[in-house]
C-alpha cells in the first residue's frame, strides 16, 4: 500500500469518525445488522454500508447502527432488526443495499414498515400490550 499524505490521513480520520458516531451515542432508533458468517456471505457488509450511506445522505442523526452475530434466520440473510419509537420492533430479511436504503427512507424517516421484507414482528396483542 502506498504511503498516505497528511491530508489523506485527515480525510480518512474524519470519514471514520463520522461512521463511528452513527454507531454510538444517545439515539432513539436502532438498526442491528446480522453479521454472522452466513449474513456476511449473503451481503450483510454491503447492506451495512448502504445503511451508513443513506443515513448520512438524509442527515439522520437519531439512529444508531450496530452489528450482531447470527440471528438464526439463515434462510433470509442478510437480516436486520429495526427499532423505532412508537413502532413495533421488526426483523427484515433478504436485505441488500437497495432494501437497506428503502428501510431508511420508509421505516426510519417515513415511519412505515417495508412489508415485503418483514420476516418477524410481534403479534398485534403484544404490540397493544394485551395479554389474552
Amino acid at each position: 500500500m502506498a504511503k498516505m499524505t497528511l491530508d489523506e490521513l485527515r480525510s480518512l480520520r474524519d470519514s471514520k469518525k463520522k461512521e463511528m458516531t452513527q454507531r454510538d451515542g444517545d439515539k432513539t432508533a436502532q438498526i442491528v445488522v446480522g453479521m454472522g458468517t452466513c449474513g456476511i456471505a449473503a451481503g450483510a457488509k454491503e447492506a451495512f454500508d448502504a445503511f451508513l450511506d443513506e443515513l448520512d445522505n438524509h442527515d439522520v442523526k437519531n439512529t444508531r447502527i450496530t452489528q450482531t452475530g447470527c440471528m438464526g434466520l439463515c434462510f433470509s440473510e442478510p437480516t436486520v432488526e429495526v427499532a423505532v419509537p412508537d413502532m413495533p420492533r421488526v426483523i427484515y430479511g433478504n436485505v441488500d443495499a437497495d432494501v437497506a436504503r428503502r428501510i431508511v427512507k420508509e421505516h426510519i424517516i417515513g415511519k412505515a414498515l417495508v412489508s415485503d421484507h418483514i420476516f418477524d414482528k410481534p403479534a398485534k396483542d403484544i404490540i397493544d400490550g394485551e395479554t389474552k
